[in-house]
């Protein structure tokens, strides 16, 4: 997982942290930094801090002075910006924490960012109930009897088939204005997704039984 990037931003912090080291570079919005810091995240490990600073002085510990980024830009979140840093340092696969909770209008953001920016990173989100991220039009999982599988087009899915699902799809549609594909479960320790048109947004629950 060298190869991959973890990024903390601020919505719920996560209940529990992943490996640093496992990580080429670890960074976090200016909001997450409170957290972390609450809960002894280890902040030496961080590469940097950025944001606007409006929830943060910027100067809570002179020791991080110089990891602080300071992208005032106000067309874009703090989320986007960071996202462009780290694209930047030549990372393409990141790992998402506090994407969701709080101010669901954050939520809604941090979807519409990666959305944005899904053709340059791979970027998945993960909180306490699951993880989740927009998947191509060819896509398997394995490991996932008894997940729920939750599909959720973004705003329209054609012609997609499912395999591996209590309630399989063929050759179906999907769209925000009709049809979600929420609330599914694997029966199959592998999951196979199809879709010909349209963008596909996947969440990986706890086991649903």
């Amino acid at each position: 997982m060298k190869d991959k990037a973890l990024l903390f931003i601020n919505g719920d912090a996560p209940k529990s942290f992943p490996i640093p080291d496992e990580y080429g570079l670890i960074a976090c919005t200016d909001g997450a930094f409170h957290y972390l810091k609450n809960m002894n995240f280890p902040l030496d490990k961080l590469d940097f801090i950025s944001g606007d600073f409006d929830s943060h002085s910027g100067k809570d510990e002179n020791i991080y002075d110089e990891k602080f980024i300071y992208t005032p830009d106000q067309d874009k979140t703090d989320f986007h910006k960071a996202l462009e840093i780290i694209l930047e340092k030549g990372f393409s696969k990141v790992d998402v924490f506090g994407g969701s909770g709080g101010e669901q209008d954050h939520f809604l953001g941090n979807l519409t960012v990666a959305f944005g920016c899904k053709d340059q990173l791979n970027i998945k989100f993960y909180d306490e109930f699951s993880e989740y991220y927009f998947v191509p039009k060819n896509f398997s999982l394995k490991g996932v009897k008894d997940k729920m599988i939750s599909l959720y087009p973004f705003p329209a899915v054609e012609n997609i088939t499912t395999n591996g699902l209590n309630w399989p799809l063929t050759k179906g549609s999907l769209s925000i204005t009709s049809r979600i594909g929420t609330r599914n479960f694997a029966i199959d320790d592998e999951v196979s997704i199809e879709y010909e048109k349209g963008d596909l947004l996947i969440f990986i629950g706890r086991n649903y039984l």
